[in-house]
């Protein structure tokens, strides 16, 4: 049955599967030339993914071949063979299949058929096992995987690199993945792997205080960063990594604690959340204010009327640039609320008023139905 290579559905990952459906429309011949042809491609490249893993199974193929070449040309030189037999030789007394010498041998023949039965029994099973192990553990599928997922990694552009999926990354990772943002999570917990691979989620399995990690991560390529361990001191340390590497980009910090917040701040952070604090705060809000909380959740995160808040940044060709809010009949023609204005200079305008005039760089605040705010950034940009 021929291998080949397709995608699984459940992790994105390639793995190699068993199949013996042959496509229709195909000669036998030339479908046997091709898979074969695959096969061996594939094989190469898994040598070539994971050299520290199948180094040894590449010694141990050389050396099989270096005793095949031994054996044949000693029985060539010394027994007076022919190539084809001495060749035959070899295979006989390297599988010790038992059959009957080709011709009697010489001392110095049976020293070479005894050199070559030792050499070849051992790395011959060293070179069985080694093949049954990858395919039974799985590590050729795996190394496969590894090397599509950092193709997929390499071509990322704007995107987030998550710092950790626990609790609060898993919940930051499915409200991108729902709005179809790229991101990549760099998590180390086995357990999270799984999930991640569940999910079908981008990962990297390596500490993210590491430059190499977030250099794999693609943050020259990034537009942000999430730090998001339980570790407030890993969170600055990871901070401080990302800023050697590239100062400009933007960070968002969780802090455990209150008391950390301006630490993450000195070490680069352009944001900082403390998870427990806005929690609490938002369940005394419930207490004192619920239908205030109704409204920012209906506003922030969306609900069945399909309301949400959003925010557009006017670009430099943006045709409702030096036009004034009532001008622009951005509520009459995209049935939207203009809740507030946050100026280049970093001025905030709540309720701005209809004379209100738009510039470059200008972001609006907006609230309305999530079909007119895709239809109104377009505009913006």
């Amino acid at each position: 049955m021929p291998f080949f290579c397709r995608p699984t559905a459940s992790n994105r990952l390639y793995s190699v599967r068993i199949s013996g459906n042959r496509p229709p429309g195909r000669a036998r011949g030339n479908f046997r030339q091709k898979t074969c042809f695959t096969a061996l491609n594939n094989l190469i490249l898994f040598a070539l993914v994971e050299p520290m893993n199948y180094h040894r199974l590449l010694i141990s193929f050389f050396i099989l071949i270096a005793t095949l070449l031994f054996g044949t040309f000693s029985f060539y030189r010394l027994e007076d063979m022919a190539p084809f037999d001495a060749f035959y030789m070899t295979i006989i007394t390297i599988s010790t299949v038992g059959f009957q010498e080709v011709k009697p041998l010489s001392p110095y023949g049976r020293i070479v058929a005894i050199v070559v039965i030792v050499m070849g029994i051992s790395v011959g099973g060293y070179t069985i096992g080694n093949i049954l192990r990858m395919f039974i553990e799985g590590e050729i599928s795996k190394a496969f995987g590894r090397k599509k997922l950092q193709q997929q990694i390499n071509k990322l552009k704007d995107h987030f690199i998550v710092c950790g999926f626990g609790r609060i990354g898993q919940i930051i990772c499915d409200d991108l993945h729902d709005d179809n943002i790229d991101f990549i999570v760099v998590e180390k917990s086995s357990a999270a792997l799984e999930d991640l691979e569940t999910r079908g989620y981008l990962w990297l399995a390596m500490d993210a205080t590491a430059e190499e990690t977030l250099l794999k991560a693609g943050i020259m390529r990034a537009k942000g960063l999430v730090t998001a361990v339980t570790s407030d001191a890993d969170n600055v340390f990871i901070t401080l990594t990302a800023k050697g590497i590239r100062p400009d980009i933007f960070i968002l910090s969780r802090a455990s604690e209150t008391k950390n917040e301006g630490k993450l701040l000195k070490a680069g952070a352009s944001r900082v959340v403390s998870p427990y604090f806005i929690g609490g705060k938002r369940m005394a809000q419930v207490l004192k204010r619920p239908t205030v909380v109704d409204f920012i959740d209906i506003a922030m995160m969306g609900n069945r009327l399909g309301l949400m808040m959003e925010e557009a940044t006017l670009g430099g060709t943006s045709c409702l640039i030096d036009k004034s809010l009532l001008e622009s009949r951005l509520r009459q023609d995209f049935g939207v609320i203009i809740v507030a204005i946050k100026k280049s200079s970093g001025e905030m305008i709540f309720n701005p008023l209809p004379s209100e005039k738009f510039c470059a760089g200008d972001v609006i605040v907006v609230m309305g139905q999530r079909e007119d705010l895709k239809r109104m950034n377009q505009i913006l940009k």
